[in-house]
């Protein structure tokens, strides 16, 4: 009989058992888990009836530096000043590195590790428990080791989880591009306010000193027993009521340049040194004639959304992997002696390694807990993707059909400002020509004021709404979408 022959009876045992183990590793399964999520086609939200006649080409999409349409060089500034690095952005770029080291950590923990170590060992029992010549002797060792281990991917576990990491890694980039494009939008909307701020304290200080001069004009009548004080009262009511306006104008300026300075990341006195806004056009509303899913994958939150939910996906293929066998690869080897002479001698070396193979079979439900987790995070990515995109579309129609609006209304102010400005030139001609009094004159320019003040804050509307358009198609933004961002039922 060779000799072989009694080796392979000692090597049933073992293989009967790693059968054994095998058939009973299908109590660990994953039957009856899977998600329940499917991310929308953006195609599939209709929006072409609400976005009217505003359809352009590819063009219309806004550039990195949208903001300079709106012809303000201070504006420029503040927002070349506020993107060299406020608190806000230095979080975001933060979350990115945090995001890429953990990226890196998942990469690593899928390669062979080599280690080595030295040590030195040195026993003495003492004599009274140990008799010489053992005790009282120092016994020492010297070992030196190279330690490989490595734990080859069968089932694409460890890349899974990889990937799961750079898809996280991605979305936290595109989060980053995000907080640029919401801070540069949130100056812009502050600089929009604090111009019509100024312009509501001009309208205020105009109706002030014509407050003014009505209630001049109406001590002269009343001294002259022309008129009673009721005239001369209403006067008195308005120049205070223009004061109190003025006084929430200013107020307001002040607060306003508070917040531009805490956008800048500067203090308030940084805010001192904002000159009154000088903000020139709001150009036409426009959208690119896309489909919402090309219009939808210039936005930097839609992005960061599918790549959550690619990023999950993957994590429910590592959770999957986690059901099937493992094998570990562990080699031990060094050299190891008792004296330093003896170290590197052919007698010294040391070796101990070989495969370990590994297969769930009861775990209480941990793998089958851990899967249905996984299955919930991807449902969690689904349905904040599928909401981010609802909003996205809406936040684009919303800022359109606004500045759609508001044009309309600046055209019928403006027709009415005309008017009223009419109607001051009939009254002071026929002051001039006697036929009338400069109370009529001061009647008539009253509502002509009040024109002016609801204009600014109706252009004022319209620069933010040029603002919010810019801001819901992508703000330029040159974005890393995932392969499937847009074809999202795939």
């Amino acid at each position: 009989m060779s000799r072989t022959a009694p080796q392979s009876r000692r090597a049933l045992p073992a293989i009967a058992l790693l059968v054994s183990a095998l058939l009973l590793a299908g109590c660990a399964s994953t039957r009856g888990l899977a998600p329940e999520g499917r991310p929308t086609d953006a195609d599939t939200l209709a929006a072409s009836r609400s976005f009217g006649e505003y359809k352009l080409s590819d063009a219309a999409f806004p550039k990195q530096d949208w903001w300079t349409a709106l012809g303000d060089p201070q504006l420029d500034a503040l927002i070349r000043e506020a993107l060299q690095g406020t608190p806000t952005l230095a979080a975001a770029d933060a979350r990115l590195r945090q995001a890429q080291a953990q990226a890196g950590l998942a990469d690593a923990a899928r390669k062979p590790t080599l280690g080595a170590s030295a040590q030195y060992t040195g026993v003495q029992a003492p004599e009274t428990l140990v008799p010489p010549p053992i005790g009282g002797d120092l016994q020492a060792s010297t070992v030196l080791m190279l330690d490989f281990k490595w734990s080859p991917d069968l089932w694409g576990g460890h890349r899974a989880q990889y990937e799961a990491a750079v898809g996280q890694a991605r979305a936290a980039e595109v989060d980053a591009q995000a907080a640029r494009l919401a801070l540069s939008s949130n100056i812009a909307r502050a600089y929009v306010s604090l111009s019509q701020a100024y312009a509501a304290l001009d309208v205020a200080k105009n109706e002030e000193r014509r407050s003014s001069r009505l209630s001049g004009l109406s001590q002269q009548r009343v001294d002259a027993g022309l008129d009673n004080d009721l005239q001369l009262r209403q006067a008195e009511s308005a120049i205070a009521s223009a004061q109190q306006q003025a006084q929430a104008a200013q107020q307001q300026i002040d607060a306003l340049r508070n917040a531009l300075a805490a956008m800048l990341g500067k203090g308030p006195d940084r805010g001192l040194d904002i000159a009154p806004p000088k903000l020139l056009a709001a150009p036409a509303p426009a959208v690119p004639d896309v489909l919402p899913s090309e219009l939808l994958g210039h936005r930097a939150d839609v992005v960061a959304a599918r790549w959550r939910v690619e990023a999950a996906s993957r994590g429910i293929d590592a959770s999957k992997a986690a059901f099937k066998p493992s094998v570990n690869l562990n080699a031990l080897v060094g050299l190891a002696s008792s004296g330093l002479s003896d170290l590197f001698g052919g007698d010294a070396l040391l070796g101990f390694g070989g495969p370990a193979i590994s297969l769930p079979i009861f775990d209480g439900g941990r793998l089958r807990s851990t899967l249905a987790k996984s299955d919930a995070d991807y449902d969690l990515a689904v349905a904040d993707y599928n909401q981010t995109l609802v909003m996205a579309l809406r936040e684009v129609t919303d800022a359109l059909q606004a500045a759609r609006s508001l044009d309309a209304q600046i055209a019928a102010a403006n027709r009415a400002r005309d008017a009223s400005k009419s109607a001051l030139q009939v009254a002071d001609a026929r002051y001039r020509a006697g036929l009338g009094t400069q109370l009529d004159v001061l009647s008539v320019q009253r509502p002509l004021l009040q024109l002016e003040q609801q204009l600014t804050a109706l252009q004022a509307q319209r620069y933010a709404a040029t603002v919010d358009l810019d801001r819901a198609l992508g703000g330029g933004l040159a974005l890393n979408a995932p392969p499937s961002a847009r074809t999202a039922s795939q």
